[in-house]
């Protein structure tokens, strides 16, 4: 069987990491909440697999960082079967209303003709149907083990609701900082918010180490758990979901959330590039292979910026990476290009392919990648590709990975999209609604723009590798945070594979995040700021500014723009199966072995 890890090579230390990998031969969860963790290992030592496990965590990751993820927003997730050794995808977005069109909502917004305009992130029209509930229930059925049911996968969740929970650091920094806008946005506010008599409205954010219960969400789970969809999108949930929409002048209907619970999730073929740059396809018969969802996700620009990475190296322009280049100008400043080059095609080609026909067998072809990194110059930033490239957002998703002992592995992202979302919360539901809308364009003729029924631009991406030899699991993986998550994919894959680095170092190494400002009515960029974590070399600041790059540094909780990633990854020794996970300095979380 192929297997590379450990690297048979010492640990180098040009990133001494900060915590140590985590091993098992049973299974691994690991996430941004260590309680969320505890319940995905809950359910695996009651016969779940790893599918089982990832809704749990899920769940329990709703309640314990509701600002990051939730039952009123989007899931994604890549399952690896081990029996049949094959990556299966299922997309759990929903859809924009029957009623919202874009005349519709321009009007709403009072956007000018001759102006593109955008949906603010707060605003009701950012709405689309929750994806998550029927993402849920479609991974147990689907990828489940059969020897658990909804009831128990959601146990856990429901305990830590309602009994309550400790409230760790940072999940306490997210509520404090979106308290004035729970409060402002409906008058449900008080449900997600710690009862205080001393306090205005007299309820307020918990802090940190404070017990916080949430009982209200705890139904909406027991109703998902009693009666599965239509516990969620029939009802009392769905008629107060609706019933807030549309006080506040939103479009969706009854009949919306009705129609994606008989829908359900999609079941996609994953898309996939094969890597054998920088002398991995010397060492690794047939290299690596990186799987991604396919669009309406954001998954294909690291596989374009991958590719580009590859033909570059073909071409000549870079040349092979030491371990000494690490985080070097060379190689920041050629992964930076490509990943804007990714970003242009990204921002005008990705929208929901049952809608618009996206090109994306095309988009990661050997011949379209090798032009497009005929735009790459080793010796200064170019110009903004037309199209755009990614608006820069902080960490607003949680990625968490889970394996099991027979060698099943899911790689399972959710999300809110912006904090607590709109955090319009449907009365006696405890949950905010998201605000995915916000990424649909309201420019008529992009491909993305906004229409009745249909899934917007999606950023939120798990990630997954194998070896195409065999079809073995190399690992999986993913780094949250808006548009930081595909450039989070292929720097933490490089450190891995190139750099030599073990997961945990892999995630604990500084990053960098392509900014931007508003696009243009040509769709060029404005701005396009370089964002550099602490810990990269004040040398290699200063040549990549040389080089024409506007770069700015971050520390602290700054931090968090570069995104929270978790990985679990997979060997053999002595033909015994070994988990090796790692999780986020960035984050609160950690591995928890089985």
């Amino acid at each position: 069987m192929t297997n590379v890890y450990p690297h048979p090579e010492p640990q180098f230390l040009h990133f001494p990491s900060r915590r140590s990998v985590v091993h098992s031969t049973r299974g691994i969860v690991s996430c941004t909440q260590p309680l969320a963790a505890a319940a995905g290992i809950v359910i695996l030592r009651k016969g779940g697999n790893a599918a089982d496990a990832a809704v749990a965590t899920a769940a329990a990751i709703n309640v314990t960082e509701p600002g990051s993820t939730g039952i009123g927003g989007d899931m994604f997730c890549l399952y690896y079967d081990a029996k049949t050794k094959k990556v299966h995808a299922l997309n759990g977005s929903g859809r924009s209303g029957k009623n919202v069109t874009l005349e519709q909502i321009r009007k709403d917004l009072k956007v000018k003709d001759g102006a593109i305009g955008q949906i603010p992130m707060d605003s009701v029209h950012a709405v689309t149907v929750p994806g998550a509930p029927a993402g849920w229930v479609d991974v147990v059925e689907k990828f489940g083990s059969g020897k658990v049911n909804m009831e128990e996968v959601l146990a856990p969740a429901i305990d830590l609701a309602e009994n309550g929970f400790p409230v760790s650091e940072l999940s306490a920094t997210f509520w404090a900082a979106s308290e004035s806008m729970i409060k402002k946005q409906s008058p449900n506010g008080a449900e997600m918010l710690k009862k205080d008599p001393s306090a205005k409205d007299g309820c307020r954010a918990p802090k940190a180490g404070e017990i916080m219960k949430n009982p209200t969400i705890a139904n909406t789970f027991k109703l998902l758990a009693k009666h599965g969809k239509k516990g969620f999108y029939e009802g009392d949930v769905a008629e107060q979901l609706i019933k807030v929409v549309s006080d506040l002048g939103g479009h969706l209907t009854l009949d919306d959330l009705k129609d994606h619970a008989e829908t359900g999730s999609e079941p996609v073929d994953a898309i996939s590039l094969k890597y054998t740059g920088q002398g991995i396809g010397e060492r690794i018969e047939g290299g690596i292979e990186l799987w991604e969802h396919p669009p309406n996700g954001q998954g294909i620009v690291a596989l374009m910026a991958l590719g580009i990475l590859q033909e570059l190296e073909k071409q000549g322009k870079i040349g092979k990476w030491s371990l000494n280049d690490h985080n070097s100008a060379k190689y920041l400043h050629a992964t930076i290009e490509a990943l804007r080059i990714a970003f242009a095609d990204a921002h005008w080609f990705v929208t929901d392919p049952n809608v618009v026909k996206v090109p994306s067998a095309e988009l990661i072809s050997e011949k379209y990648l090798a032009e497009r990194a005929k735009l790459f110059d080793p010796s200064k930033a170019v110009s903004a590709p037309i199209h755009g490239s990614p608006a820069h957002l902080q960490s607003d998703t949680v990625y968490f990975c889970a394996s099991d002992s027979e060698g099943n592995a899911i790689s399972f992202i959710n999300s809110n999209y912006g904090g607590f979302g709109t955090a319009i919360i449907p009365k006696g539901c405890g949950f905010t609604l998201q605000n995915r809308g916000a990424n649909f364009s309201l420019q008529k003729g992009h491909p993305n723009q906004l229409e009745p029924r249909k899934r917007p631009y999606h950023t939120i991406i798990p990630g997954l590798i194998t070896y195409p030899k065999d079809q073995s699991l190399h690992s999986v993986y993913g780094v949250m945070g808006g548009f930081m998550q595909p450039q989070g994919h292929v720097q933490v894959l490089l450190n891995q594979e190139v750099f030599k680095l073990h997961p945990q170092a892999a995630l604990d190494s500084p990053r960098f995040c392509i900014g931007a400002g508003m696009p243009k009515d040509d769709g060029s960029m404005t701005d396009a700021t370089i964002y550099l974590e602490e810990g990269i070399s004040e040398d290699v600041v200063q040549e990549l500014r040389d080089m024409g790059h506007n770069v700015e540094l971050l520390s602290g909780y700054g931090r968090g723009t570069f995104g929270r990633g978790q990985i679990i990854r997979q060997h053999f020794d002595d033909g015994i199966l070994v988990w090796s996970g790692g999780s986020d300095l960035r984050g609160d979380g950690c591995s928890l072995p089985l």
